[in-house]
């Protein structure tokens, strides 16, 4: 009986390196070019990651997105390209556990501050000007007059209608800006 043995060949190193290297600029090429026509917009804040971080032990930046498969299992997608699973009844206990000690960062104090007064400023009709995120302090006008100075600190709103002058504090941006004297405006 004769027997065939068949052997394979090897490939060059340097033709298969050159085959990976082509590979890996199409990859990326392709990708920005499916950004460009879709842009992806990323569903996860920075606070997102941070409690989803301190979830799992793992650094925020690593997580890239998350997702509920069959609304019984989360699924944490991290950028190294890794997968975990978690059960969702446990992992919405941690994340109202972890959100409750999580402190808030400035920017994202500044985010909610910023919101708040923003609606109180349309009740009453008046608008801010550029907000000092350093120390949460801006100016209120209606129809171009300055109403007052309005802010935020470590006692909570305050509001005075000169710039030099007492603090009247309050436990809302709406309460402070009505200490200013100001009216809500009456839908029509």
């Amino acid at each position: 009986m004769t027997y065939i043995t068949h052997t394979q060949q090897a490939i060059p190193t340097s033709s298969r390196d050159e085959q990976a290297t082509a590979q890996a600029e199409l990859d990326i090429h392709l990708e920005t070019q499916a950004e460009v026509v879709a842009p992806t917009q990323d569903p996860l804040t920075s606070r997102d990651r941070r409690i989803i971080g301190e979830i799992i032990e793992v650094e925020p930046e690593t997580v890239r997105t998350i997702w509920i498969e069959g609304g019984i299992t989360v699924w944490v997608q991290l950028v190294g390209g890794g997968r975990l699973p978690f059960d969702r009844n446990w992992f919405a206990t941690r994340v109202a556990e972890v959100k409750a000690t999580l402190p808030e960062t400035p920017r994202e104090r500044n985010q909610r501050l910023e919101s708040e007064l923003k609606e109180a400023c349309t009740v009453f009709g008046l608008y801010h000007g550029e907000i000092d995120y350093l120390v949460f302090s801006t100016k209120v006008y209606r129809q171009g007059k300055l109403v007052g100075f309005v802010g935020w600190d470590e006692e909570g709103w305050y509001a005075r209608p000169r710039q030099y002058g007492l603090n009247r504090v309050a436990a809302s941006a709406e309460q402070v800006i009505a200490s200013l004297g100001v009216r809500a405006t009456i839908a029509a």
